[in-house]
């Protein structure tokens, strides 16, 4: 735990407790009476309703339509199956600005809904929740169905012919056997949702408002340092509730599982129903996560002369005024190395957080477990102005460094680690380790034939999350990548935010191309995953 501890305690704990000293403590006295006047404001009371039953919201509709998914990916085996899972995983890379603004193109003013049958969903909650299920579908699916795909079907079988029907037999074999994965998923789908920026702010526009939104306007708007503390404080505590909660639910129904090679567990589908749930999730998947990334690929090949690639070209040129002082085409291998170094330090301290979290218990380890979760429920922003102002002096000057992006994202990307592989972690039986260390092995040695080869599946899901989410952070990348140094989701951001149909194009353009990036890492770690000896686990 020690490292993973000392990187929590100087790039998370250190940053948000010193932009919430700043914003209480601006003369050296606390003024406490800060929270009184903010919290019976009744703007911010309505930021934080509206944020809570919007996360909600989100949550459920995700998991109505993502599980079935899960089952889809995790049982059944169909053509083009691994392209498919690579496909969906891409909107979860792309930055929010960008999900934000593709979801305007097909529900908003003019867009597609608009032109066929004159329907907008745009300034409406509908919006903001769709544009959320698109966004988190990839999380429930690998999380959940990662685990489902490893569950031996003999359990359910056994409980068949014991006499279950199919649907009890899933309702008491299967179902607690996901749990502990469904609610890790439902956790992160909450968190993300309650903490939604750029797609609140694009398509809720001045209606809606989250209390990432009103972190964002406070501090960067309004100046008001003591207003973004105290939602800050509010937001810490409320996410700190939920993970302590969690881990305490999840802990008691976690036992140890029977894993069996994902390929010994996906067959052709069979009958009407097996038939009717694949296209199903087929339809879910073109009409939610295709359509959007479709109307980013026209966007980008539509020209004012037609269609062609006239805004790809112009991402080689370096901007004229000063902007970007690299060409676009430097800021995709920027993005790229920033996003392999943010994975390796993620997969080292995630990994590290993991183990250490299967092998000791207490209230200690317990609340280490509920700090991992943090960082994806408290502000982006707020991390971002903390990097700002904490590591710019020694021991940690390290604003100059290029190193200070991939820490960031590894913040995001931490959790994501250890919430995936932690439920096969704890699934290995410890007689296995037990028998192992009867025979003569070491502990390092017991680790390497006993639990690596277990939860090495586990871990290549858990690397390409990593990448995915380090390639797509925005929230606090923006604050700290530097102009001649950007990432994409920054530069796509920063174009956006100029007028111009050249820019705009450009925007497309880049976002297209971060898209198909993702697409080909995921398709690339699908075949490597799969690339495995046969045999028992």
């Amino acid at each position: 735990m020690l490292l993973p501890v000392a990187f929590f305690a100087v790039f998370f704990a250190w940053p948000v407790v010193s932009i919430v000293e700043r914003g209480l403590r601006p003369d050296g006295h606390w003024e406490l009476g800060r929270f009184g006047e903010t919290l019976s404001s009744p703007e911010i009371l309505d930021v934080l309703w509206f944020t809570l039953w919007q996360a909600l919201a989100s949550t459920v509709l995700t998991l109505l339509v993502a599980l079935p998914g899960a089952y889809v990916f995790a049982r059944l085996d169909f053509p083009g199956k691994r392209i498919l899972r690579a496909v969906v995983t891409v909107p979860f890379v792309l930055p929010t600005v960008m999900v934000g603004t593709a979801f305007l193109a097909l529900v908003g003013r003019r867009g597609l809904l608009d032109e066929l049958w004159g329907v907008r969903l745009d300034t409406t909650v509908w919006a903001i929740l769709l544009a959320h299920v698109f966004f988190n579908y990839a999380v429930v699916v690998r999380t959940v169905g990662g685990l489902w795909s490893q569950l031996d079907p003999r359990q359910e079988e056994a409980a068949r012919v014991l006499g279950a029907s199919r649907r009890r037999a899933w309702r008491t074999v299967t179902l607690p056997a996901l749990g502990p994965s469904v609610a890790a998923a439902a956790l992160m789908v909450f968190l993300f949702t309650a903490s939604s920026f750029g797609i609140v702010q694009i398509l809720g526009g001045p209606a809606y408002s989250t209390l990432e939104t009103e972190i964002y306007r406070q501090t960067a708007d309004r100046l008001q340092l003591s207003t973004a503390a105290v939602l800050t404080i509010v937001q810490f505590v409320a996410v700190g509730v939920i993970l302590g909660v969690h881990a305490r639910t999840v802990r008691r129904r976690e036992t140890a599982l029977k894993l069996v090679p994902p390929e010994r567990t996906a067959r052709r589908p069979r009958g009407a129903g097996q038939w009717l749930l694949l296209g199903g999730v087929l339809l879910s998947i073109a009409l939610l996560i295709l359509a959007p990334l479709a109307v980013l690929v026209e966007r980008s090949l539509s020209t004012p002369t037609g269609y062609g690639l006239d805004y790809y070209r112009a991402l080689q040129h370096v901007d004229d005024n000063g902007t970007f002082l690299v060409p676009m085409t430097d800021t995709i291998v920027n993005s790229l190395q920033y996003a392999l170094a943010a994975t390796a330090i993620a997969v080292v301290i995630g990994g590290l957080a993991a183990a250490a979290l299967t092998r000791r218990a207490g209230r200690l380890v317990r609340g280490f477990d509920a700090l991992l979760m943090l960082p994806l429920g408290v502000s982006a922003v707020t991390v971002g102005f903390g990097f700002l102002i904490t590591l710019d002096e020694p021991p940690f000057d390290l604003r100059a460094s290029w190193i200070l992006v991939p820490l960031a994202q590894a913040l995001v990307g931490v959790p994501f680690v250890v919430r995936t592989m932690l439920p096969v972690l704890r699934a290995v039986d410890d007689r296995l380790r037990e028998a192992a260390a009867v025979l003569g092995a070491s502990p390092w040695r017991a680790w390497r034939e006993v639990d690596l080869p277990l939860v090495r599946r586990a871990l290549l899901i858990a690397a390409g999350f990593a990448f995915a989410v380090s390639l797509g952070e925005f929230g606090a990348t923006v604050f700290i990548a530097r102009p001649d140094n950007p990432t994409l989701p920054v530069a796509v951001a920063r174009l956006l935010n100029r007028p111009g149909e050249l820019n705009y194009g450009q925007a497309m353009a880049l976002s297209t191309i971060l898209m198909v990036v993702c697409a080909v890492s995921l398709l690339l770690l699908e075949r490597l995953r799969t690339d495995r000896t046969s045999g028992e686990f």
